[in-house]
């Protein structure tokens, strides 16, 4: 499911203890030496990618494709996105999931603690416990060398041992996961008064308690995650930088040729098939494509011109968004 760009599953415990799990960029922090570096990474004033149309009769809808990580001192400013912004009815939200309780916030605060131990092994166990030998070995080089000697991450379940993982590594090479593209949309769009139309799938745990005994007990089929995430970051980091510094410079023939491996898909059909989500949601994946496809297709019935954000994935697989749209009959034009 990962690859819509719904990062959700990092908040989802959080998401029991303060009601929300949604792609918020997360706080800064002090940007660490950058080791080790093949490719430099870019700086400064970017202008990003182009725009890409897609058009039924005389209405138009823009779309600004995103990636990430990016890098971590980039500031982006494109003065094409500010203009059709400018000229847009309406601004369509990246998809997202929400992951809610109807608790109230001092009841979801109480249930904290217990989120804090879910993020660990059932029974106590340890990493080293309950992944391969030849596997953790692997972790122990990649933890020592990103992470440092933090005994903590080592009580965690795989997948989340891997999150930690892969967001110290990012920012160790100098990117940044979020904070960059959709805060300046943002802005953009309350300069020049555009409303905005949320495609946020909101997914409500009736029983958060109950859900969180379950998760504490529940062996999650997460080890699929944990290796691609090694594997990202033994092999794949300098084509991140690469695909960052693509995005930053506009550069969309080498965003097409290279590579894109994410272990996020993985990670996140882990949390999505494990009993404690699946008995309580429906076929995630599907509602976000359908809430985000259905607000697509209205704006370009309703609005001269629209403006959106999706991830780069979406326009340019085979079955992603657009080429649905385009399946349909919309005309697509590349930048």
């Amino acid at each position: 499911m990962r690859s819509r760009n719904v990062r959700w599953f990092s908040g989802v415990l959080a998401a029991f203890a303060i009601g929300t799990a949604s792609a918020q960029p997360a706080p800064e922090v002090p940007l660490p030496p950058i080791r080790d570096l093949e490719t430099m990474v870019v700086s400064g004033i970017q202008p990003g990618p182009g725009l890409w149309k897609v058009r039924k009769g005389e209405h138009t809808l823009w779309i600004l494709g995103t990636v990430s990580p990016l890098p971590r001192r980039m500031e982006w400013e494109s003065r094409e996105v500010e203009q059709a912004i400018a000229q847009s009815q309406e601004l369509i939200e990246p998809p997202a999931v929400r992951i809610d309780t109807d608790l109230g916030f001092f009841g979801t605060l109480a249930l904290a603690p217990k989120a804090f131990s879910a993020r660990k092994n059932p029974d106590g166990q340890t990493l080293q416990e309950v992944v391969p030998p030849d596997m953790y070995a692997r972790w122990a080089v990649l933890k020592r060398k990103y992470i440092g000697s933090d005994r903590g991450v080592e009580s965690y379940r795989p997948i989340l041992a891997a999150m930690e993982l892969y967001q110290e590594a990012i920012q160790d090479v100098g990117l940044k996961q979020g904070g960059v593209v959709w805060p300046v949309v943002e802005k953009l769009a309350k300069r020049h008064k555009v409303p905005r139309t949320q495609t946020m799938v909101t997914v409500m745990i009736q029983d958060p308690k109950v859900a969180l005994k379950e998760f504490r007990s529940a062996r999650l089929q997460d080890l699929d995650c944990f290796a691609k995430t090694l594997d990202r970051l033994e092999s794949d980091l300098g084509t991140m930088r690469e695909r960052a510094n693509a995005w930053a410079v506009g550069d969309l023939e080498s965003l097409k040729a290279l590579p894109y491996t994410d272990q996020n898909e993985a990670c996140l059909r882990a949390a999505a098939e494990s009993d404690v989500l699946r008995k309580r949601t429906r076929d995630i994946e599907g509602q976000v494509a359908a809430r985000w496809l259905g607000a697509a297709e209205a704006a370009l019935s309703k609005n001269m011109t629209t403006f959106a954000v999706l991830p780069m994935r979406e326009l340019t697989r085979p079955d992603g968004f657009v080429a649905r749209l385009k399946a349909k009959g919309y005309v697509v034009e590349e930048p």
